[in-house]
């Protein structure tokens, strides 16, 4: 069995219930959910938008090769109303689901990177993550998901999700 641990994140329509939904989605066909983040709340990283995102991470155990866990994720976002910019830039979006970690392996493809390029720059990621795992090793950085946060650069307020919150 293989460990990832995957970015679940929504900043439009009813965002709690596309994480939901993609909880759900992801137990149905990647694996079994061994852990959940809290849900966070926080500011657009990258472009500006209306709504503030939610983001939560999730460890699965899955009996799939990445490339496979990919390919259902893809569907999975697809199925929840993603709709990506053909020009890959940021945009607002129902679902986005990425694969942060895939047990220590190392990939670039150009299909599929994996750790996540960006998990040192985005205190979203990193603080749900760290709620998880803390002690987990960035095999491409060989440091702990605790100390790329305290060295995170992200300046962007994340906070616990609070059902009355602003958008």
């Amino acid at each position: 069995m293989n460990i990832a641990y995957l970015l679940l994140g929504s900043n439009l329509d009813d965002r709690s219930s596309s994480l939901q939904g993609a909880r759900d989605a992801v137990s149905d066909s990647i694996g079994k959910i061994l852990k959940v983040s809290t849900i966070y709340e926080s500011e657009p990283w990258g472009f500006h938008a209306e709504n503030h995102f939610l983001n939560q991470v999730i460890k699965v155990e899955t009996p799939f090769d990445p490339f496979t866990v990919m390919e259902f994720i893809r569907d999975i976002e697809i199925r929840l109303g993603r709709i990506r910019d053909p020009l890959g830039a940021y945009v607002s979006r129902t679902i986005d689901i990425d694969i942060l970690f895939f047990n220590d392996e190392i990939i670039s493809d150009e299909k599929l990177v994996i750790p996540h390029p960006k998990i040192q720059e985005r205190m979203f990621t990193l603080m749900p993550l760290n709620e998880l795992d803390e002690s987990f090793i960035h095999p491409g950085y060989r440091k702990s998901v605790g100390e790329l946060m305290n060295e995170c650069p992200d300046t962007l307020e994340v906070y616990p999700y609070l059902q009355n919150s602003p958008q």
